[in-house]
């Protein structure tokens, strides 16, 4: 990918098979209603599919791509991202911090990197999270930073069938510059074979909400 040199010199320091046992690999790949990110929607109400593979080692740390259909966005039909990080306990509570460099080929002046910050803590069945997304001032962001926060509410008994989810998240800079509230409610539930489905209502106060279905194999 082009300019992704953290995540290059990620897999250059991969190890050999005799200390492959200390990573774990990871692949995802899906295809949603609707492809809406922080309550925007990215693939023009279109069906969009998306894949991501990440490897994860002993110690935490991680490194991964993303790839996913979207709308035309200033010559760019794809999105991808690479990402590196690190994620672990601390003080009682997860945390995951991470560099994301987002590039989209054929786009022109558009990729630009994020600074993502996560952390969280299980309460019996419940999980509750708060994050951080930000991004320097650079063209892709319209030579201004922004800012996304939100915080999460995962409620999956081990008992149920589905697990619920729901979020609200505030964003201001340059993709909002007047700034822009969005949430999402949802449930998600295995069908077998690694499949599970999904349902989230997506909405926020810059575009109308949408119902939006998954499909997505995991191993």
């Amino acid at each position: 990918m082009r300019r992704l040199l953290p995540f290059a010199l990620f897999l250059a320091g991969l190890p050999g098979p005799a200390a492959s046992q200390s990573w774990s690999w990871e692949s995802v790949v899906g295809v949603a209603s609707e492809y809406r990110d922080r309550g925007w929607d990215l693939s023009a109400g279109r069906p969009s599919a998306y894949g991501e593979i990440t490897a994860s080692h002993a110690t935490g740390v991680y490194g991964g791509v993303w790839a996913a259909d979207i709308a035309d966005y200033a010559g760019a039909e794809v999105e991808l991202t690479g990402y590196v990080g690190w994620a672990g306990a601390v003080g009682g509570w997860d945390v995951d911090l991470a560099v994301w460099q987002n590039v989209y080929p054929d786009g022109v002046d558009v990729d630009y990197v994020e600074f993502p910050l996560q952390v969280g803590r299980a309460l019996g069945p419940a999980t509750v999270s708060a994050g951080a997304v930000w991004a320097p001032s650079q063209t892709g962001t319209g030579d201004d930073e922004n800012l996304w926060v939100w915080t999460r509410l995962d409620w999956a008994p081990e008992a149920w069938p589905v697990a619920l989810h729901a979020r609200v998240g505030h964003e201001d800079g340059g993709f909002a510059p007047d700034g822009k509230t969005d949430w999402l409610v949802g449930a998600e539930a295995p069908v077998g074979g690694g499949l599970s489905v999904g349902l989230d209502w997506i909405e926020s106060d810059l575009e109308d909400g949408a119902l939006v279905a998954k499909l997505e194999w995991r191993r």
